[in-house]
C-alpha cells in the first residue's frame, strides 16, 4: 500500500495510490484509497479502474471482482465536483471528459460477465452510487449512508440515476431523486438500492469465503453472501413504509414538480410532509424540473440510453448557472445558494424540455461495450419488487396457478423462489399490509388494491 502523498506523484502514479489493485486467490479487488477526501472520485481514479476491469474480464484467473474502500467513514462520497466546476469555468475539456469516462466505467461495471461485488460500507453518494448500484451484488452494512443529493447543488442525479431511480418500487425513486433524502443501513437494503445487508464485522470473513469459491457463478456468489447476511428480525423496519410510503406514492406520481408540491401541501401536516416540502423548497428549481423529466424518461430507456441522456444533460448544466452556484455555496462559502431562477413558478416546464432535452449538445457518449439491458439482469438476487409480489398475489407469476393465495401461501412462494432470502419476510409482509385486502367471500385469500 502506497504511503506517498498523491500531490508529489505523476497522474498515473497518483491514480495508483488513490485506487489500490489487489489479488486474493480468485478474487480481484479494487480499493478506493482517498480517505481524507471521503474517496471522492476523480478522473485519475476512473482511468485507473477501467483498464483493470477490462483485463480482469478477459482473465480466466479472475473469478470475482470486488470493489471496496480503504476504510474510514466513506465508501465513496461522490465525484470531485469542485474540480469539475473549476475546469468547466476555465473552459477545460476535462470537465466533460470526467463524466464521459465515469459513465463508461459505470456502464462497464453493470455489464461485466465476471461477478462483481460492491461493498458499500460507509457514505455512498453520487459517483459512489454509480460505481455500485448497477452491479449484481451490492452490500450495505450498518455504516452505509446512501443519498443522491445533486438537486441541492444545482445538478441532477446522474451516474445512471435515470435508470435505477425509475425502477425502484412505486414513486420511491422520484422521491429520493428530488429530495436527496438520506437512507441508512437496512433502509438502503429495503429500498432496493442494495441487494444484501451484511454487518461490517462479517465482511472480512465474507471476503475470505469469496476468495475460496472454486466455481464462482453468480448463483454461488449470491449463496455465499447470503450465508453472511444479517438476521433482520430485530433490525429496524423500512422507514419509508406504511403511511409514509402511501404519501410518497400519492404525491410523487405527478409529472410536474408543481403538482407534486401542491399534493404535499394538501396532505395533513406531519413531520414527514413538512421535511419533504422544506427539502424541495431548498433545492434548485431548475434541477428539480430536469430531474423529474429525466427519471420519467429513464423508465422506458435502456441503461446505455440513460447514460447518453445524462451526458447530454450534464453538458447543459456545465454551461448553466446553478451547478457552479450550488457547488460554490455548499463546498466553498458554506452559504445558502442563490438559484436563478429561484422560484419553481419562474421555471417554465416547456422551456426546460426545449433547452435541456430537445436542443442538441456538442458531444456524444459512446460505451466501451455493446452489452445493454432495460431490466437489471441479476435482479433475482435482490428482494422481490412490489411488482414481483403483485404478480404472485394476482396469479400473473408463471408458476402460481389460477387460484387465489392467502398470505402464508404468497410468503412461502416467494421464500422458495428466493431461497429463503434474509429480509424477504419483512418486505413482503409490509407490502401485503399496504396493498392487499382479504377476499370477502372466504375471508382468507388476498386481493390486490390498485
Amino acid at each position: 500500500m502506497s504511503t506517498v502523498s498523491s500531490s508529489t506523484l505523476s497522474g498515473v502514479e497518483a491514480a495508483q495510490a488513490e485506487v489500490l489493485s489487489k489479488s486474493n486467490l480468485a478474487v480481484r479487488e479494487l480499493v478506493l484509497n482517498r480517505p481524507k477526501k471521503y474517496n471522492a472520485l476523480n478522473l485519475n481514479m476512473v482511468r485507473a479502474m477501467t483498464p483493470e476491469l477490462q483485463a480482469w474480464e478477459k482473465s480466466d484467473l479472475a473469478k470475482i471482482i470486488l470493489l471496496k474502500s480503504c476504510g474510514g467513514k466513506a465508501f465513496c462520497a461522490g465525484g470531485d465536483v469542485k474540480t469539475v466546476v473549476d475546469l468547466a469555468e476555465d473552459g477545460d475539456p476535462n470537465a466533460t471528459k470526467f463524466f464521459e469516462d465515469e459513465y463508461q466505467l459505470d456502464h462497464l461495471i453493470a455489464t461485466l460477465e465476471t461477478p462483481f461485488v460492491a461493498i458499500m460500507d460507509g457514505i455512498t453518494m453520487g459517483g459512489g452510487v454509480g460505481l455500485s448500484v448497477h452491479a449484481p451484488f451490492r452490500i450495505a452494512t450498518e455504516n452505509t449512508l446512501f443519498s443522491m443529493p445533486e438537486t441541492a447543488i444545482g445538478f441532477l442525479p446522474e451516474v445512471g440515476g435515470s435508470f435505477f431511480l425509475s425502477r425502484l418500487d412505486g414513486q420511491l425513486g422520484v422521491y429520493l431523486g428530488l429530495t436527496g433524502k438520506r437512507l441508512e443501513a437496512t433502509d438502503v437494503f429495503y429500498s432496493g438500492v442494495a441487494t444484501h445487508y451484511v454487518p461490517s464485522s462479517r465482511i472480512p470473513a465474507l471476503e475470505a469465503r469469496l476468495s475460496e469459491l472454486e466455481n464462482a457463478t453468480h448463483d454461488i456468489v449470491n449463496q455465499a453472501i447470503e450465508e453472511f447476511s444479517a438476521e433482520l428480525d430485530n433490525e429496524p423496519t423500512f422507514s419509508l413504509s406504511g403511511e409514509t410510503r402511501k404519501v410518497i406514492d400519492h404525491c410523487f406520481k405527478y409529472d410536474t414538480v408543481g403538482e407534486i408540491v401542491a399534493a404535499l401541501e394538501k396532505e395533513p401536516e406531519t413531520e414527514f410532509t413538512k421535511e419533504t416540502l422544506d427539502l424541495l423548497k431548498s433545492m434548485s428549481p431548475t434541477s428539480l424540473k430536469v430531474t423529474l423529466q429525466q427519471i420519467r424518461n429513464g423508465a422506458s430507456l435502456s441503461l446505455a440510453q440513460c447514460f447518453k441522456m445524462e451526458y447530454h444533460l450534464v453538458q447543459k448544466f456545465l454551461q448553466g448557472h446553478d451547478f457552479k452556484e450550488g457547488v460554490t455555496a455548499t463546498l466553498v462559502t458554506r452559504s445558502k445558494p442563490n438559484w436563478v431562477p429561484n422560484q419553481l413558478s419562474d421555471v417554465d416546464d416547456s422551456k426546460i424540455k426545449q433547452t435541456y432535452f430537445d436542443a442538441p449538445s456538442p458531444l456524444r457518449l459512446e460505451m466501451l461495450t455493446s452489452r445493454d439491458f432495460k431490466k437489471y439482469p441479476h435482479r433475482k438476487y435482490m428482494l422481490p419488487s412490489e411488482e414481483d409480489i403483485k404478480r404472485v398475489v394476482t396469479g400473473e407469476a408463471a408458476d402460481v396457478g389460477n387460484y387465489a393465495l392467502n398470505r402464508r401461501q404468497v410468503l412461502d412462494h416467494l421464500l422458495r423462489e428466493r431461497q429463503g432470502k434474509q429480509g424477504l419476510k419483512q418486505k413482503v409482509s409490509e407490502v401485503l399490509d399496504r396493498k392487499t385486502v382479504e377476499n370477502k367471500k372466504d375471508g382468507e385469500t388476498l386481493k390486490w388494491v390498485y
